[in-house]
């Protein structure tokens, strides 16, 4: 029994994982194992993981700044447009203008930087609620597509396409797999086990106790698995394939915004803002300043995400970013992000992006029609929290409940680890 008990309280949780996660996390192996036998055995195929990471990264792009905003207490409607607006932009400027396609990004990100400081300040300084500000920038921006574009394609160059449709190349000697992605698998293993073993030396040195040794030696038997398994599918696809470079930049911004997230001061302070903007501003967080910082993130997310999706069709179109605001509120909440802010991770929101894919993924295989799709995505969203939310009503387990317990800011507990900081932000918020 003691066994069991350390293993459900430490095996997705501790001081290396995230016990928040731990039932979307299962929810997601679920969806894939029950699609992978329906399909039989498309699901996991090398060539169809590839197209689902590749369809599928500039919505999990859009849900990493999506989730700082719902964590705000703030929603974003028109990153859907925004993206669309700088995707014609970009094209324009290569196609017209003759700019060079790495001067083009750049043109992009400022863009959605100029963008998201419009918008952010009509949030911050004006104190428009966002909603009302994001719904006008969607018709303003989406106005904006179809004005220049004058709802045509504009095609884009080769060199630009790689960020959208490019995978790591072909390197060293011939071992029926792609080498790079092999060493980029390898690398994540090395960082997993790395990272155990600095977080049980951490819970050392604040004289706590780190979890037994076995359930660290399963927590990353369970880990590195995962990894291997996905590395060796993705380098085994058809040659030409292998691991995205959308999906570097996905995992690049993963870490980054994890990191800073739960790790720093300003990271922190956004949490305390979505928690208690009252008491964060009289304990001394910027508010304005966090306002501003998330609306106008959001906007240069948005803008690469738009980017990498006209990369990936190789032209810009009229209808780029048409609903993505809707599925990448929907990875975000399916994630564990609460309505009222204060609450959610990266991690969670990738989670809940994956769920909607796979889900999406699957019907497609099964010869599902878009319109039953659309039902279907739309039934399991609303299903997912209604149930929850009725089962915290009811004292009864609650999945979104266990995942959020120790964010609850009316219910204190005792720092058990280096990771207490995003336990707990809006206590820890000002601190930094």
């Amino acid at each position: 029994m003691s066994r069991l008990k350390d293993l459900q309280k430490n095996l997705f949780g501790g001081t290396t994982s995230n016990a928040r996660q731990f039932g979307m996390i299962f929810t997601l192996v679920a969806i894939i194992v029950l699609f992978q036998i329906l399909t039989d055995g498309l699901t996991l195929r090398s060539d169809n993981l590839i197209a689902l990471f590749n369809q599928n990264s500039y919505i999990l792009i859009l849900a990493i700044g999506m989730l700082m905003v719902i964590v705000a207490g703030h929603i974003d409607l028109s990153v859907g447009s925004i993206a669309a607006f700088t995707g014609i932009l970009v094209a324009k400027s290569m196609a017209e203008w003759s700019l060079p396609w790495p001067v083009a990004i750049l043109f992009g990100l400022a863009i959605g930087a100029i963008i998201g400081a419009w918008q952010g300040f009509w949030v911050a300084y004006i104190g428009v609620p966002a909603f009302i500000v994001t719904l006008a920038g969607m018709l303003l921006f989406r106005g904006g597509n179809q004005f220049i574009g004058n709802a045509n394609t504009i095609p884009v160059p080769e060199g630009f396409r790689v960020i959208g449709s490019g995978f790591l190349p072909e390197a060293g000697p011939d071992t029926g797999y792609n080498n790079l992605t092999l060493l980029l698998g390898l690398a994540a293993c090395v960082a997993v086990v790395w990272r155990e073993f600095q977080a049980r030396k951490t819970r050392r040195e604040m004289d706590a106790d780190p979890a037994p040794m076995w359930v660290s030696v399963l927590r990353m038997a369970v880990m590195v698995g995962a990894i291997v398994f996905a590395s060796l599918r993705f380098a085994s696809g058809r040659v030409g394939t292998s691991f995205p470079v959308s999906g570097i930049i996905l995992v690049a911004l993963i870490l980054i915004y994890s990191f800073y997230t739960r790790n720093t001061a300003g990271g922190r302070h956004i949490y305390a803002v979505g928690g208690n903007s009252r008491a964060a501003e009289l304990s001394g967080v910027k508010l304005k300043r966090v306002n501003f910082f998330v609306m106008m993130n959001m906007a240069v997310l948005a803008a690469l995400a738009g980017m990498i999706f006209v990369a990936r069709s190789a032209a810009s179109g009229p209808q780029d970013g048409n609903g993505w605001e809707l599925d990448a509120i929907a990875a975000v909440f399916i994630g564990g992000a609460a309505v009222a802010g204060g609450i959610g991770t990266i991690s969670g929101s990738i989670v809940g992006g994956l769920v909607m894919a796979v889900l999406n993924n699957g019907l497609q295989l099964l010869g599902v029609g878009t319109d039953r799709v659309q039902i279907i995505k739309g039934l399991v969203l609303l299903l997912a929290v209604a149930i929850d939310v009725y089962n915290k009503s009811q004292g009864r387990f609650s999945v979104i409940g266990s995942i959020t317990r120790s964010f609850r800011r009316d219910t204190p507990t005792p720092p058990t680890s280096s990771s207490d900081a995003e336990r707990e932000p809006a206590r820890t918020a000002v601190s930094g």
